[in-house]
This record gives C-alpha cells, structure tokens and sequence, in this order.
C-alpha cells in the first residue's frame, strides 16, 4: 500500500528558523543519557525484552550511519540539477560529470564527482508535510503524524525503534548514538524520540565538535571529583541511586545494584574511551574528513560503528564553526528561505564543508572494508521549492534569492550496504517539482535500512494504550538498493 502525497507546501517568506531546541525536563548530569542515567536506562532495557530482539540471525554486525541535515537542502543545488529549466527554476550553479556516466552533480561538489561509483542518488522519494515539526517527524518515524507542527514524536523514531530491537546486542557501547550543537542534545530538538517505547531507547547523544582540543563525551565521562573516586566502587554506585533518586522519588524503579554495575562498565570500558579518541586517527585521515565539526563527526560515526554501535545519527547542521567564520548572508541550518540567507552565497561556504565530510565518510567505509557491513544514508526532511524568490533578508536587509520548503520531491544520498551502487534512482520533472519515475516515500527507506539490520519491519510493539503498532504501516524496500549476491 502507498500512501498518497497531497500538494501542501510552505512558500511563504516568513521568518523559519527551524528546529528549536526545547528547555530538557529532567538533567541528570554528566552521567546522563537523555533523561536517564545508563542504569536506568539498562533496567529499562531489561523490564521491556521479553518480546525479544526482533534481529535476524546473522545481522546483528550491520549497522547504519545517518547524517541528518536539518532544516531541509536544496535538491536543485545538489543532486537533482535542472540546467534546461527556465532561469527563475535552475538557478546559479551548473551540473559536472562525475566519473560514473549520467550521474551529474553540483559544480561546487568536486569530491562527490571522483567518488560517485560508491554511492547511489534518490531523487524521487516525496511526502506532504513541509512544515519543520512535522516535516521531521513524517520522514524520522515512518509514520504521519498526528500533527502538522512540532517535534514531539507521537511515534518512535526510526533509531529508537533499532534500538529498543538490537537492544540484546552488547559491545560496551550504546547501540543508538547521537551527535548534535550542544545547545541542540534534546531528544525533542530534531523529533528524535522514542515515543511509546520509552525514554531508555532515545539516542545517546554526544554534544559538540569532537575534533576540538580538549573535547570530552560528557555523557560518557565523570568528573573531576568523581573520576578520584573511581576505585571506590561503593561511592559511585551511590552516586547513582542519588541519581535514580532525582529523577523517581515514588521508587517505582527501585535501585539495582546489578544495572548500576553494567553502566559503570560501560562508562569506564576501553571500546568506549577508544571509539571516541579521534586522536588514534592518522593526521591525514582527520584532514581528509576535514578539520571542522562535519569532518569529525563522519570520522566520529565511521569510528562507532566499527567498534559496535548499530545506529549512529550525526547532525550536520551549522557550517559556520570550527573557525568558518560567520556569513552575514548565511543561515545557521539548511533552511533556505530569501529571508533566512543568501541560496547561493551561503551554498559557497556550506557546500564544499559538506563536500568534504561526506565524501571523506564514504571512501572511509570502502577503504575500511565497511561497505557491506555499514549502511550510510545522507538526507533532510524535505527539498527545497523548485521556483526560487527573492525578498529582504532579516540580516542583510537587502534583496536575495532563497528557496522554501518542499517536500513533494527531494534528493538524498545512499551508500554501502552490500547494494550496488553508481546509480540514480528516479528522477523528477522538468523543473524538479515532484516525481517523474519510481516514485518512493521515506517508508520504503526505512524498510531498506530495517531489512539491511535485519529487523523485521512488519512486526509490533504496544502503545501507550497497549494497542500492537507494526514498526511501519506500509514501504518496501527500494529494490536498487539491496544487497548484490
């Protein structure tokens, strides 16, 4: 069954800031994960298991890498260029050949062009809401949201529900891994949580650039005071049942000395401190992926899933950091508005960031021998209107060319996985307006991320009422992207 799209789309030229981080309801500290402390989060784990792991025999080494590019990134400027649309559709920039025949790219993404035999361009997957909230909430959960607006999932995001089903997969790390601002770790930022699985399956986010010097996994990490007392077991565990204490003093999780003991030992285990040491990496390596947060986080993601982790989302977000410095006529995320930044003069710097991260991530997993084992999906939450207009900037005061949201077509990347690749699949219209052939909806990725993970994707899990949800209502897997025998 395919859901149909309507033709809703938001081309006003308000201010849209985007996503909007939301003051986190409960702390606990650096010892956090999300709302939790690990322990609870492992007896959390423990209580909701009996229904088993819903992973394949075999599958549980496969692991994903999504890069979220919030705020949605101009199809026409990347992937899906339209050179013989009329001026007021194709814009500036113009398509280069890359080394496989008929895959073309954006001028200002050279990188891309030697690299294209290994990875695969969607340009026909298209929803119906193009407001952010729900914008992220249709594309991150699979689901159609019971609202157009907010980031409050009403379903599980996609990596909840990975983790809440490898959640029987131990290797000293958490099995669904964050990275975002620090200012932006909130489940309910980018709609990543867990909806009725509970909070013990939101991801376990690590905050702020790991390439900087001195930079610490605060979630992963004790304190001055704290780390002199690791010998002395019996003080940290207190340390935790103060913790458990804060956050449910009705004691319905009551202190469990076991739980507490598994997430001592995973804040103190080697396979952690390693996978997030950057600083094993060659200094070539790391200059490769770039000396800026993008760069670190793909070389961050890449160095978690080797070591274990299953689901590995990394926010590329804001460009203008790591010593870029700030474009007047630029935005902080992909939200493209005239009012928000200049389409073209902010494409100049954020492109080629992104040019060398991604294509840095991608070589990586091929040179590493990850490229069955790991499966890489690059996306936002919708496209960019294929018309563009122009009106005041709200920081430039002048008139610039922006593109608005759209979701009726957009393009992403995908790589590794076993699947063949060097690929386009679908295409749109002329002038990039919705799809023209094979066209697919975010289910039918998912569908191919559940089936690369092994995971059963028809399968339920209770709501809050109780009722059995299936982990997708309805996609199938994109057939040019499954494994090749």
């Amino acid at each position: 069954m395919r859901h149909s799209r309507s033709s809703a789309s938001c081309i006003t030229a308000s201010m849209c800031p985007g996503p909007v981080s939301r003051r986190s309801i409960l702390e606990a500290g650096s010892l956090g994960l999300g709302m939790l402390g690990l322990g609870d989060v492992l007896k959390l784990r423990a209580e909701q298991s009996a229904a088993g792991s819903g992973v394949g025999a075999g599958a549980a080494e496969t692991a994903v890498i999504f890069i979220w590019l919030p705020g949605g990134p101009p199809h026409m400027e990347m992937y899906d260029m339209k050179p013989e649309a009329p001026a007021e559709y194709r814009g500036l920039f113009s398509p280069i050949a890359t080394n496989v025949s008929g895959l073309d790219v954006c001028e200002l993404l050279p990188l891309h062009a030697k690299c294209a035999d290994r990875y695969n361009i969607i340009r026909s997957v298209a929803h119906e809401f193009a407001d952010h909230g729900g914008g992220h909430k249709r594309f991150l959960t699979g689901r159609l949201p019971a609202t157009p607006t907010g980031f409050v999932n009403d379903a599980p995001a996609v990596g909840s529900i990975v983790s809440r089903c490898r959640e029987r997969v131990v290797t000293g790390l958490p099995n669904y891994i964050s990275g975002t601002e620090p200012g932006r770790a909130g489940v309910d930022v980018y709609s990543f949580g867990a909806a009725w699985l509970g909070p013990s399956y939101v991801p376990f986010n690590v905050p702020g650039d790991p390439g900087e010097a001195g930079f610490t996994v605060k979630n992963l990490s004790v304190d001055k005071v704290a780390s002199s007392r690791l010998e002395d077991r019996v003080q940290l565990l207190q340390g935790f049942d103060r913790l458990r204490r804060g956050i449910d003093e009705s004691g319905v999780m009551q202190a469990m000395d076991q739980f507490n003991r598994q997430a001592v030992s995973m804040l103190t285990s080697d396979a952690a401190r390693t996978a997030f040491d950057l600083t094993q990496e060659p200094a070539e390596l790391r200059d490769r992926y770039g000396r800026h947060c993008w760069g670190q986080r793909a070389l961050l993601a890449r160095r978690l899933v080797e070591a274990g982790c299953s689901f590995v989302t990394m926010v590329m977000e804001n460009p203008y950091q790591s010593g870029v410095p700030w474009l007047k006529n630029g935005t902080y995320n992909w939200d493209s508005h005239a009012v928000n930044c200049h389409l073209f003069d902010d494409a100049l710097v954020r492109f080629p960031i992104y040019d060398q991260a991604v294509t840095a991530l991608v070589e990586d997993l091929y040179a590493r021998g990850l490229d069955k084992r790991v499966l890489l999906v690059v996306t936002g939450e919708f496209g960019r209107t294929p018309r563009i207009n122009s009106t005041l900037g709200s920081q430039t005061g002048v008139m610039q060319p922006g593109r608005d949201h759209w979701p009726q077509a957009m393009s992403m990347l995908v790589a590794g996985g076993g699947m063949r690749t060097g690929q386009v699949i679908g295409s749109t219209n002329s002038k990039g307006e919705e799809p023209k052939e094979r066209p697919l909806t975010p289910n039918d990725l998912w569908a191919t991320v559940y089936r690369h993970l092994g995971i059963d994707w028809t399968q339920s899990f209770p709501d809050y009422s109780g009722r059995p949800m299936p982990i997708l209502p309805f996609g199938d897997p994109i057939s040019e992207l499954l494994p090749v025998s």
